[in-house]
């Protein structure tokens, strides 16, 4: 509940605590990041998905992560495997060597809202069967490309291209102490890394704060309570943080909240904050994707980074953005 009442007042931006001057992430703008891959367009976190949307363009990858029975951090959208793959049941249940028999192609049909429904027809699921042997894989792509990846294959696979890492509950109680634990299991897998393109990010507060202080040299974007803190009063929206990662809007009952706005953009940028813009609850357009440009956001994550990417090469962002 309190939660909720401090997002009730997200349009009330204070004067903020102000950043690193050194904030390299508003040196790059504006970032076509593919959200789970680009999941409208391809099967949502697989490496296939990954791969094809820097091959169009996309210049970070965003993606999911929680921790099998083994303790083992693979890349998957959802607490249950049942949406997208072959399989059922938490990935908090299974072992990685039995996620890894899995088809996460498996319910993808290429088209929207409904890109992963089970009532199609079975010709409509295009993929089904790679990752297991039944069907050749396109040309340039194997197997293991349509199967649940794991992280340390993705970083190994994209050694150059920013990731931005979200932790997750795996559980159907989703609690806090568990994303508290895949923080702690995620940032001991990133110790010895010397990557700075990475950002991790959760909904949960101490999620963050714990990985941070695990892991502190890991840029981080704050979850919900960093970033009430921020826009609320002013406050530090946490240690680490570079970068906020909210929706255009965020609704509260029967009320809908504008929260992507210039001005929130505006007086993030002057506290040496980037902001980037997840779409998941609002819906995407070429006309949406124009409106963020013109706002001077500094990254945009779509579901569609094929069509994103073309929006970019046609509409450059204001001389103002800076």
């Amino acid at each position: 509940m309190r939660r909720l009442l401090l997002l009730t007042l997200l349009l009330t931006l204070a004067l903020p605590a102000v950043a690193s001057a050194q904030n390299p992430w508003l040196e790059k703008r504006v970032l076509n990041i593919a959200h789970q891959g680009g999941e409208d367009e391809f099967p949502s976190n697989t490496l296939y998905a990954f791969k094809k949307s820097v091959k169009a363009g996309a210049d970070m990858l965003e993606l999911d992560v929680g921790v099998t029975k083994d303790d083992r951090i693979v890349v998957s959208h959802d607490t249950t495997l049942d949406r997208t793959t072959s399989g059922t049941g938490t990935i908090e249940s299974r072992t990685l060597k039995q996620i890894r028999r899995l088809d996460a192609a498996y319910w993808f049909a290429k088209g929207g809202d409904d890109a992963y429904a089970h009532d199609k027809p079975r010709k409509a699921y295009r993929f089904r069967g790679i990752a297991t042997g039944e069907r050749k894989p396109p040309k340039g792509f194997k197997r293991r490309d349509f199967r649940v990846p794991t992280l340390r294959e993705v970083m190994k696979a994209f050694p150059r291209t920013p990731i931005n890492i979200e932790i997750k509950g795996r559980t159907p109680d989703e609690a806090t102490e568990e994303y508290i634990r895949n923080a702690e299991v995620l940032a001991a897998a990133l110790d010895a890394t010397k990557r700075r393109d990475l950002i991790v990010v959760s909904f949960v507060q101490q999620a963050v704060d714990r990985f941070h202080e695990l892991a502190p040299r890991i840029d981080v974007a704050p979850g919900v309570d960093g970033s009430a803190a921020f826009l609320l009063g002013g406050g530090s929206p946490g240690d680490g943080v570079v970068a906020f990662q909210l929706p255009i809007t965020y609704e509260i009952g029967d009320q809908v909240l504008s929260v992507t706005t210039a001005e929130n953009v505006a007086k993030a940028h002057a506290a040496g904050y980037a902001w980037h813009t997840w779409l998941s609850n609002d819906g995407e357009s070429p006309a949406t994707w124009r409106q963020l440009i013109d706002q001077c956001v500094d990254g945009v994550m779509t579901a569609r980074p094929v069509a994103f990417e073309k929006v970019l090469r046609r509409h450059d962002a204001p001389e103002a953005c800076g």
